[in-house]
């Protein structure tokens, strides 16, 4: 069944209206008919309004609510990847992966050893590309929410966005002890909020770890092989994924 986000707002009593670029996908992607059943969430509260296809017009698809479904289908705690910037397009790929994999929220941090460097402009046209791509991620997956891609922040910034935070790791070469490591993984509560700090290619600086380190995120291991920033956060994701379902 093909599933689409809308705006709150759209979802009126019993009937739900479809705009934007979802109307020429019905329409000329998916050749959907009137009658056919489809899901719809607004990307806030996890809801999944079932309904089906009264009208298809030029710029709008008129849907009319079946019933609602409660059981959601998100991950207990709200995870949070904080990830170092890494270069081509493997952010692309680690914001795709880590939404199926049931992230909350995706911050890029710009730490000193990411080559690629962002000035405003640029900043604004990759997280709308990042944002675009968790969207239709979290349609194809079937998420309840859209996770948010933040705009790219320093790691002092990201250390103190983070602080709220319950539980707060950053994986580092230098950590060893997979019994800490594990036993820290298994202490996770459903309900908490996880922060996942990863470093881009080169890894973190020694004196950002140390930042990191004095604010309470703990040190951990992801075994006994270096892996790319790209794999690295997705590791932890899928940790956390098994630990709390």
């Amino acid at each position: 069944m093909y599933q689409f986000f809308v705006d709150s707002s759209q979802i009126q009593d019993k009937t739900i209206i479809i705009t934007g670029g979802d109307v020429n996908h019905i329409k000329n992607v998916l050749r959907l008919k009137t009658g056919e059943e489809i899901a719809v969430k607004n990307g806030v509260d996890g809801r999944e309004y079932r309904c089906g296809i009264e009208e298809i017009a030029q710029d709008r698809v008129i849907c009319s609510l079946r019933f609602i479904r409660e059981e959601g289908v998100e991950l207990p705690s709200k995870i949070y990847l904080f990830q170092g910037i890494p270069k081509a397009d493997k952010m692309e790929l680690i914001v795709q992966k880590s939404v199926e994999l049931g992230v909350f929220e995706v911050i890029p941090v710009a730490v000193k050893r990411c080559v690629v460097k962002l000035d405003d402009k640029k900043a604004a046209a990759k997280v709308n590309r990042w944002q675009g791509i968790a969207e239709a991620a979290a349609k194809q997956c079937r998420r309840g929410i859209i996770p948010m891609v933040k705009e790219p922040m320093s790691m002092k910034a990201a250390v103190a966005y983070a602080h709220h935070l319950d539980v707060k790791l950053i994986p580092y070469e230098l950590a060893d002890d997979m019994g800490h490591t594990k036993r820290i993984i298994e202490g996770i509560q459903p309900g908490q909020s996880v922060a996942v700090f990863i470093g881009p290619e080169g890894g973190f600086e020694e004196n950002e770890v140390a930042e990191a380190l004095a604010a309470g995120i703990e040190p951990v291991t992801l075994g006994k092989r270096i892996l790319r920033t790209e794999t690295a956060g997705l590791a932890v994701l899928s940790w956390l994924m098994y630990h709390l379902e």
